[in-house]
């Protein structure tokens, strides 16, 4: 497998599985309608360990933007492969999403509030206030990329260990999703990652949707620019204390 394809399928299976728990919570009469926040976050962490046990030993599992350019910032990874890494992640993204359209078919139908299909795709401030909200992205990213520096040693790259015993190496990655999630994602609910965002938010507006509103461009730079300033941030930090 290519590492572009590593990157389109491992993003593809973070979003088909992480937007996928919110279809499963917030659209009506499914079997997990309603079933909170502790599933959501903790769904969006099992499904970072899956993406990253697919994509891990042929790309290095980046799966987000902020994590490629920051290597890149880090020096420890060629800016000459930024843009096909990032490539592949908007367009896994975009495919996960559309088939959690495909999954939830049904129930997208039965589902008459906009904000719970928009809720599927894109992430959405608790409180619409867009210096905090910028601040509660770039903290959120700053905190994955500054802990994953040290959980991999500053080296994010494609390890062709037999999937077995060495996908363990994928927990401590799924669990800081997991806290960042349960910690700092109440404010406009962690995106850290832009093409988490934008990809299932092109989808959303394109998609022949039941009372799906509109897509909230006016709020989309925030979960790109934010993940991208924290992420640079803990980059330059990293360089610098190492």
């Amino acid at each position: 497998m290519s590492p572009f394809i590593a990157e389109f399928i491992g993003t593809m299976l973070l979003i088909l599985l992480g937007d996928g728990v919110v279809a499963n919570v917030v659209l009506k009469d499914t079997k997990g309608n309603n079933s909170g926040w502790i599933v959501i976050t903790t769904a969006w962490g099992l499904a970072v360990f899956v993406g990253v046990v697919v994509a891990g030993p042929y790309s290095g599992a980046h799966l987000n933007p902020a994590v490629t350019i920051a290597l890149a910032i880090a020096g420890k990874f060629a800016w000459a492969q930024v843009p096909a890494y990032i490539a592949a992640q908007f367009l896994g993204a975009m495919v996960g999403s559309f088939l959690v359209w495909v999954m939830y078919f049904d129930h997208f139908k039965r589902t008459n509030d906009s904000a719970s299909i928009l809720a599927v795709f894109c992430t959405g401030p608790a409180v619409r206030n867009y210096i905090s909200n910028i601040a509660s992205e770039i903290i959120g990213a700053f905190v994955l990329l500054f802990t994953i520096f040290y959980i991999s040693g500053g080296q994010i790259v494609p390890t062709k260990v037999p999937i077995g015993l060495g996908s363990v190496g994928a927990i401590p990655v799924a669990l800081l999703v997991w806290v960042i999630g349960l910690s700092l994602g109440g404010t406009t609910g962690y995106a850290i990652n832009p093409c988490r965002d934008l990809g299932p938010r092109i989808m959303h507006m394109i998609l022949p949707i039941k009372n799906k509103g509109t897509s909230d461009w006016a709020y989309a730079w925030i979960p790109v620019l934010g993940p991208i300033i924290g992420a640079s941030i803990a980059a330059g930090l990293y360089l610098l204390i190492k």
